[in-house]
C-alpha cells in the first residue's frame, strides 16, 4: 500500500490525449472507450457519492448504483469509472443514457477502471497495474458495478475488435502510470472511432415560437468562442421542448462566436452571413452539447452533425477542437 491518508475526497479525474493511432508495446494496456459519464464514486462507511468529472452530484440520478457500492468489499474507497447504459448486447448508448425514460431496455451500469484511494490509503502515486489488482480484488463480480477490463491482443487485434463491436473507441495506458488529478496525461491515450466530441451552444434558429430549427454550436480556442456548425438532426419532439426549455434563460441579443458573420454560407451551407444573423436567436455560452458528425472542413466546420445529448457534466470553457 501506499501511504496513508485519512481523507476521501473528490480529486479531479486524470484524462487522455486524443490520437490518431494507438500506441504499440507491451507497456501499455488497452480499455474500452465507454460512451457515457465520467465519475468518481466515493465511499466513507455506508456513505456513497457519485460525482462527475466537474464535481456535480449524481448520486441521485443513479440510486442502484449507489446502493450497489454500499455493499463493497471496503471501509474507504475512491473509484474513477464511468456510467453507461447498456442494450441487449452489451453496447453504450449516450442517447438511452440521457433518455432513459425512452430507452426502458437499457441498464445502468458503472464500469470501474482505477482506485485512487482505498481504506485509508492514496494509491494514485502506484503504478497503474498495481491499482488493477487493488480494484479487481475490491470489486469482485458484482452486476452493477463492474470492472473495465483490459483488452486481449495487439493495438491492431485490439482496434478490430472494438470496430466490430461498434464500440465509440480505446483508451491506450501506460501500466506504470501514476494516477496524476485534472491532468491530460501523454500516459493515457484515446482514439475515437466514432467521430464526435462535446460543442457549446452559442445559439439556435428558431422554427416557430414553440420550436427550433437548429443548434448553433462551436468551440473555445483561448478565450474566444468560435463557430463550429449548425446541429439540425438527431432531435426528437420532446429534446427539441427540453433543449428550448433550458436555452430560453440563456437568451441574449449579443452573439457570442467570434468568428461570425461568414462571406458566405460556404459549399455544405455550414455559414452564417450577415443576413442570416438577424434569423439567430443567441444565448450565453453555457449549455454544453455531445454531437457527432461525418469531419471537420477545411475550413473549421462539421459536416452532416448529429445531437446526441446534454453534456451536464463539462464546464463550456473546458470544450476544446479535438483533433
Amino acid at each position: 500500500m501506499s501511504r496513508r491518508t485519512a481523507d476521501v475526497r473528490f480529486v479531479t479525474p486524470m484524462a487522455a490525449r486524443t490520437v490518431q493511432q494507438l500506441p504499440e508495446g507491451d507497456e501499455w494496456l488497452y480499455e474500452v472507450k465507454w460512451d457515457g459519464y465520467r465519475a468518481l464514486l466515493l465511499k466513507q462507511g455506508s456513505r456513497v457519492e457519485l460525482r462527475s468529472r466537474n464535481d456535480k452530484d449524481l448520486t441521485p440520478m443513479y440510486p442502484a448504483v449507489a446502493k450497489a457500492a454500499a455493499t463493497l468489499n471496503a471501509e474507504q474507497a475512491v473509484i474513477d469509472g464511468e456510467i453507461v447504459a447498456l442494450d441487449a448486447q452489451g453496447r453504450p448508448s449516450f442517447q438511452a443514457l440521457q433518455h432513459r425514460s425512452s430507452h426502458p431496455a437499457h441498464r445502468i451500469r458503472l464500469y470501474a477502471f482505477d482506485v485512487l484511494h482505498l481504506n485509508g490509503h492514496d494509491l494514485t502515486p502506484q503504478p497503474l497495474s498495481s491499482r488493477r489488482k487493488h480494484l479487481s480484488k475490491l470489486l469482485g463480480a458484482g452486476d452493477l458495478i463492474r470492472e473495465s477490463r483490459a483488452l486481449p491482443g495487439s493495438a491492431a487485434e485490439v482496434l478490430r475488435a472494438v470496430q466490430a463491436a461498434g464500440i465509440e473507441g480505446v483508451i491506450a495506458k501506460r501500466k506504470d502510470s501514476a494516477y496524476q488529478p485534472g491532468e491530460r496525461s501523454e500516459d493515457w491515450r484515446k482514439l475515437k472511432l466514432d467521430r464526435q466530441q462535446e460543442f457549446v451552444v452559442g445559439g439556435y434558429r428558431p422554427a416557430g415560437p414553440k420550436d427550433l430549427d437548429a443548434l448553433l454550436v462551436g468551440v473555445y480556442e483561448a478565450d474566444r468562442l468560435l463557430f463550429a456548425g449548425k446541429v439540425r438532426a438527431g432531435f426528437t419532439p420532446h429534446i427539441r421542448r427540453e433543449l428550448l426549455g433550458k436555452l430560453r434563460p440563456l437568451n441574449s441579443p449579443a452573439c457570442p462566436f467570434a468568428n461570425l458573420p461568414d462571406e458566405r454560407q460556404g459549399r455544405w451551407g455550414s455559414g452564417i452571413t450577415a443576413q442570416d444573423m438577424a434569423e439567430m436567436q443567441w444565448v450565453k455560452p453555457q449549455l454544453v452539447v455531445q454531437v457527432r458528425f461525418v469531419e471537420w472542413t477545411a475550413t473549421g466546420r462539421l459536416r452532416h452533425a448529429v445531437f446526441l445529448g446534454l453534456r451536464a457534466d463539462k464546464q463550456a470553457r473546458e470544450v476544446h477542437h479535438e483533433s
